[in-house]
């Protein structure tokens, strides 16, 4: 009774969620096979959950959970989004989620209410539930979980982060707004426009307080948002990349900007010291509110613009799955022979270069990091950046066809940045904080920089910090020498 009374009210809200997404179809596109799910939970939130599983499949594959806008449905987004093609290629499960009109008129996922935007309860609920049944009826990799949404679903996919950030490593925001914008209609739509405007350490205390005694590692998230969207506008790209830069401990200022893709999409990196890109921002030029797509059988190519709210622009499908690390994690491995050649050709404080030799046949490069991909280099150098002082890495490269796929890696080779090593401080949370290597918050303590809950504040619980670089604190327990 409580969700169909709610419904009259998300009404209101859908007016301005899904009216902007109102309008003339272009015609249908191909439609994706999906196999819908009917055992998967209690389903708290009534959802659907609609399953992608390629012909070729690896054991234990990643999966992707893709969430759709208003007024779409699965079907829609598995048709034009591009998602299904990546994982044929590649080898992953794709879980579509679906809301309908029981939940909300214009089907939009209520991303703005407490009763399905918490850890445990409606719409959140269901999708975590649709998790642990991949894992246990479909052998997905718990350990490779991601997801990924548009507009209404964007706004949701902040929310399965931030409230299950043990759950899902990743996630690519697209369009969508920060988590904890909004908490009724009228918040929704200041959120979307003109925007909320808060301190990253505001934005970072909304997500910590979805799972306040998550003491792990955050999932990394990339954000995609066009330059001329009128819905939800650019601003809310700021927005996250301000939240979850502060929960990574990170400065807003990008390490690394490029251009990417057929249109020059400007692509900004914000680098945790030593470790994989935690935050990326893609502004995609001269394009509304949608899913970028570009539509072909190019290695960088997929989706269609068969419905409404996808966008002739850059595949955006692509780029996700490279930022999750699933590019070529399946798939069959490509024909190109190892580079050879690899060195390291020079290191700073922060920065670690690399050389290596040309590959007849490659359209481009797959640059690893200790063992995880990190980047894809169309030249025979790489400049990995955001990296610790005195930090040491191991790198190897690979070549990749016309069809994305990548031959066999490199020879291995280790190189580390210059600088002090670092230095390690062993004490009570109290006097962490006295000391200013952390701070405090709700009666918890924070590392300073890195911002890991190191528990309640007071003389009683001990943790070793490690100090590297210079200002940067991470939780070192029985690792620091």
């Amino acid at each position: 009774m409580a969700r169909r009374a709610l419904t009259r009210l998300v009404a209101v809200v859908a007016l301005v969620l899904g009216a902007a997404l109102a309008g003339p179809a272009p015609a249908a596109h191909a439609a994706v096979g999906l196999t819908k799910v009917t055992d998967f939970g209690a389903n708290p939130g009534q959802l659907n959950m609609y399953l992608y599983r390629p012909a070729s499949l690896p054991g234990n594959p990643a999966v992707v959970f893709a969430l759709h806008g208003c007024t779409q449905d699965a079907q829609t987004y598995a048709n034009n989004s591009g998602l299904p093609e990546l994982a044929d290629r590649h080898g992953f499960l794709v879980v579509f989620a679906e809301t309908t009109t029981s939940n909300n008129l214009n089907k939009c996922f209520n991303w703005f209410q407490s009763s399905d935007n918490r850890r445990g309860q409606g719409e959140a609920a269901s999708i975590r539930q649709m998790a642990a049944h991949t894992v246990s009826a479909y052998g997905a990799d718990a350990r490779r979980t991601y997801v990924t949404g548009l507009s209404a679903g964007g706004a949701m996919t902040s929310v399965m982060l931030a409230a299950y950030p043990d759950v899902f490593q990743a996630g690519a925001v697209v369009a969508g707004l920060p988590y904890g914008c909004a908490t009724d209609v009228g918040s929704a739509y200041s959120c979307m426009s003109p925007g909320t405007d808060l301190t990253p350490a505001q934005w970072a205390q909304r997500v910590r307080d979805a799972y306040p005694s998550w003491t792990g590692p955050w999932p990394r998230v990339a954000i995609w948002h066009g330059d001329r969207d009128t819905t939800v506008v650019p601003r809310n790209a700021d927005e996250l990349r301000d939240q979850w830069t502060a929960l990574h401990g990170l400065s807003q200022t990008p390490t690394r900007t490029s251009a990417i893709g057929p249109n020059s999409t400007r692509h900004e990196e914000y680098a945790a010291g030593g470790g994989p890109l935690a935050v990326e921002v893609n502004r995609v030029p001269n394009i509304g509110h949608g899913t970028p797509v570009d539509p072909g059988s190019g290695a960088q190519q997929c989706g269609g613009t068969g419905a409404a709210y996808f966008l002739d622009s850059i595949c955006s499908s692509h780029w996700i799955t490279q930022f999750f690390g699933l590019e070529g994690s399946g798939s069959q491995p490509g024909s190109l022979p190892a580079p050879t050649g690899l060195v390291a050709t020079g290191a700073t404080d922060t920065t670690i270069s690399l050389r290596w030799n040309a590959v007849d046949g490659a359209t481009g490069y797959a640059v690893h990091r200790d063992g995880a991909p990190i980047s894809t280099s169309t030249t025979t150098t790489y400049t990995d950046t955001g990296l610790t002082a005195g930090s040491s890495h191991t790198y190897t490269v690979a070549a990749r066809d016309a069809d994305g796929r990548t031959g066999t890696p490199s020879g291995a080779v280790t190189a580390r940045t210059t600088g002090a090593t670092a230095s390690c401080w062993t004490a009570g949370n109290y006097a962490h904080v006295q000391s200013g290597r952390a701070t405090t918050s709700g009666g918890y303590t924070y590392a300073k920089g890195s911002n890991q809950n190191m528990g309640l504040y007071n003389t009683f619980v001990t943790h070793t910090l490690k100090e590297s670089p210079t200002g940067y604190f991470t939780i070192a327990d029985g690792s620091c020498p």
